[in-house]
């Protein structure tokens, strides 16, 4: 992976970074290299994405998605690029439901007058925020391998390519930059989302901090007053009089 991009007697190497488990508790980043070689697509992988096995399962349905090497590669392009699309839909969803949750107001309470989030939910939040945001990274990571991959493509020597699959490796490239540049505005929405929960939490904790001020004034006169009769001097005239204990007390 050291060289992603070389061509090597009439043979070409690229090697991309795709995503592998994205529906899982654990996605992964694994490298797959496309090698393009006398009329023939070979693909070295030690994982099985699913876009490989929705082309495949395409393929058997369209003979003519394979009539060439860089046809099939064109085709299986596109089949990760529409999968990193679907992976931002799904992000965006899962953002927008947090950003409600956060954001949202009780029923006739005006704005910044709801009920807050419970700690719990905060802390769900979190977990849904940092999820998303492993899946972003893992989506822009591949987005830059598939950008350098369609350009080098277009420029190799060893690929003769036909005016309608030049023009598909284009619609592709333009597509992984659209989406880059959506991915990087979940990016930025991420890090506001999560500078909102953690300035919610702050507020849980100042309302609590609060709360032990107030207790703390409350009690201050006592204390005060405990203080004062705690103290051990020999002539102290309330300890001896009958109405002393209750003098205190008021």
């Amino acid at each position: 992976t050291s060289n992603r991009l070389y061509e090597e007697g009439n043979a070409v190497y690229m090697t991309a970074t795709v995503g592998s488990k994205l529906d899982s508790a654990t996605p992964e980043s694994s490298a797959i290299t496309f090698i393009l070689a006398n009329g023939r697509l070979i693909t070295n992988r030690y994982v099985d994405p699913t876009p490989v096995r929705r082309f495949m399962q395409y393929v058997e349905r369209s003979p003519a998605a394979c009539t060439s090497s860089a046809t099939l590669l064109a085709g299986l392009l596109e089949s990760f690029v529409e999968r990193i699309a679907d992976l931002l839909e799904r992000v965006q969803i899962e953002l927008d439901t947090v950003s409600h949750t956060i954001f949202r107001r009780s029923n006739g309470a005006p704005a910044g007058k709801g009920a807050l989030p419970s700690s719990g939910d905060l802390q769900a939040m979190i977990q849904k925020i940092g999820a998303s945001g492993d899946l972003v990274s893992k989506a822009r990571e591949s987005l830059v391998s598939f950008q350098r991959l369609l350009m080098y493509v277009q420029q190799a020597g060893s690929v003769t390519l036909s005016q309608d699959q030049r023009g598909r490796f284009k619609s592709t490239l333009r597509d992984v930059q659209s989406l880059s540049d959506h991915a990087s505005f979940l990016g930025n929405k991420i890090q506001f989302l999560l500078d909102a929960v953690l300035g919610l939490i702050n507020l849980e904790q100042n309302n609590i901090i609060k709360i032990f001020s107030v207790a703390a004034v409350m009690f201050l006169p006592p204390t005060l007053v405990a203080s004062i009769y705690g103290m051990n001097f020999q002539m102290m005239p309330e300890l001896a009089k009958p109405w002393g204990y209750p003098f205190a007390l008021l």
